[in-house]
């Protein structure tokens, strides 16, 4: 069912239940209509019928979102994405100078951000700023539906360096998305959902919609500080958690010896669980399953992994409802199983790529399948093994290296809580392969690690030198900051130490 079209449906159905809550602001379906619909009209009577002036040109009038987790958020997308709207999300805790080259890819028809309680409306055609107030929400016609083929959605690359690269997706693909989703993830009314990370991102942002779409309750957070989150958990009885394993850690920490039964599910992406994961997973929330997927932007999901499908390190479980993976070597040929080579996925899923100009690596097709680069094998039984971007592999004293599997290893340690592997330039090796870790609880083991490491890793693809860092910078989509990192290493940063 499209979007808008379920939300109108609970609106008229159930009202006065709640839907979309964060940071104490509370509001129902009816008011989500509402508000949505107003915000609507409020667009089109901004940009008025001015030529349109976006990248997308005559196919839709193109509305960046860069309110953050604004109480506001959902509605002002539901409007966003209304019939003849397409919504480009923009984080705006990016750098200025990164906010401002996505807006001049794009030249957005309306720019919407926060403004306190409000919503500033931006039309950079005519100048004219305008402010929204909740308030001024009264009674609307439905919001309009648009067909599949009208382009829906862009989000941006979270890569760590250089600029974002804009995506975009069409109604269709979303809508055959969430239509596959909802029976997979068992999503239903009564699924009352905790999201805390940022909505501009992909796992959030899925997670809301997919939750609305079931006519069910969003919680979501301005900013992610686990006492806080477990509070929420506890006092809303949170069924299922959607986040990514930095988030899920931080939570189990702070639920040591108060246990949420009310939990039943935890969908977690972004990264790999490892069994320490699992473990702390299982005390704090024993009546949780736990659903690991992998997937991109471009292409969708990919992979999905359950309990008992993760035994390996490198493991991320078996192709997705109504998705086949193949993997391909440099010319296009099927590779035989077991053998490394790019992921290609075929699927209703996919993105229609870029917009724009873009550096030529990631999202590429090849026939109806479609890949980003990433590397991997498919064992004899189905699993799907990630090993990295073709582009991250180290090669380091003539071997090649995939970091990807060697942080695998490093966080499947019991004392390391997180790890970021990089290849840095060596006179004689062409590369040395390095290591930053976060050790858990602050103490490190060096000879636990390298015995940990002998039993997993052959020698060639163990770090030759670690840095501790005891607080990792982070991305806002909860991932390790790899280029803030690399350029500590580069400086010598008061925060890393390097070990002997």
């Amino acid at each position: 069912m499209p979007f808008a079209a379920a939300i109108h449906r609970h609106a008229q159905d159930h009202p006065h239940a709640p839907t979309f809550q964060i940071e104490g602001r509370v509001f129902t379906f009816g008011d989500l209509a509402r508000i949505a619909g107003a915000l609507a009209e409020r667009f089109g009577d901004l940009v008025g019928i001015a030529e349109r002036r976006s990248v997308l040109g005559d196919r839709s009038r193109l509305i960046a979102l860069e309110t953050g987790n604004h109480p506001l958020f959902a509605a002002a997308f539901l409007a966003a994405t209304s019939g003849g709207n397409c919504v480009a999300l923009i984080d705006p805790h990016l750098p200025e100078a990164t906010r401002q080259t996505m807006h001049d890819r794009l030249s957005p028809d309306l720019i919407v951000r926060a403004d306190g309680a409000n919503l500033s409306l931006h039309a950079p055609a005519n100048g004219e700023t305008r402010t929204f107030r909740e308030t001024e929400g009264n009674e609307r016609k439905p919001l309009a539906i648009g067909d599949d083929t009208e382009p829906f959605l862009i989000v941006f690359t979270s890569g760590t360096t250089g600029t974002p690269k804009a995506i975009i997706r069409d109604r269709g693909s979303w809508r055959r998305s969430l239509a596959t989703g909802e029976p997979f993830f068992g999503i239903d009314r009564a699924t009352r959902t905790f999201a805390p990370g940022p909505l501009a991102h992909g796992l959030t942002l899925y997670a809301l919609a997919e939750t609305l779409v079931a006519g069910a309750e969003f919680i979501g957070a301005a900013h992610f500080e686990a006492s806080r989150a477990m509070s929420i958990v506890e006092a809303k009885e949170v069924k299922r958690l959607a986040l990514v394993p930095t988030m899920l850690r931080r939570l189990c920490a702070a639920a040591a010896g108060r246990p949420q039964t009310s939990v039943t599910q935890i969908t977690v992406a972004g990264a790999k669980l490892t069994e320490n994961d699992r473990d702390s997973a299982a005390l704090a929330f024993p009546q949780a399953d736990i659903i690991e997927y992998y997937g991109a932007s471009e292409l969708g999901f990919i992979s999905v992994a359950t309990n008992g499908d993760t035994a390996s390190a490198t493991a991320v479980g078996r192709a997705f409802p109504g998705v086949t993976l193949s993997i391909r070597d440099d010319r296009g040929g099927e590779m035989p199983t077991g053998e490394t080579g790019t992921i290609f996925v075929d699927s209703a899923l996919i993105s229609d790529g870029y917009v724009g100009t873009t550096d030529s690596a990631g999202f590429r097709c090849l026939g109806s399948l479609a890949t980003v680069g990433d590397l991997g094998f498919l064992d004899e039984c189905g699993t799907l093994h990630l090993l990295g971007r073709s582009g991250g592999m180290v090669l380091s004293g003539g071997n090649n290296i995939y970091p990807q599997e060697v942080e695998a290893a490093l966080t499947a340690d019991p004392g390391v809580h997180a790890a970021l592997v990089l290849g840095l330039d060596h006179p004689d090796l062409g590369s040395e392969l390095v290591a930053v870790i976060e050790p858990e609880g602050g103490m490190f083991d060096r000879e636990a690690l390298e015995r940990h490491l002998a039993a997993h890793l052959p020698r060639y693809k163990h770090p030759r030198r670690i840095w501790l860092c005891l607080n990792m910078p982070m991305t806002q989509s909860g991932k390790v900051a790899a280029g803030t990192l690399r350029q500590w290493i580069a400086d010598g940063n008061d925060a890393l130490e390097l070990i002997d």
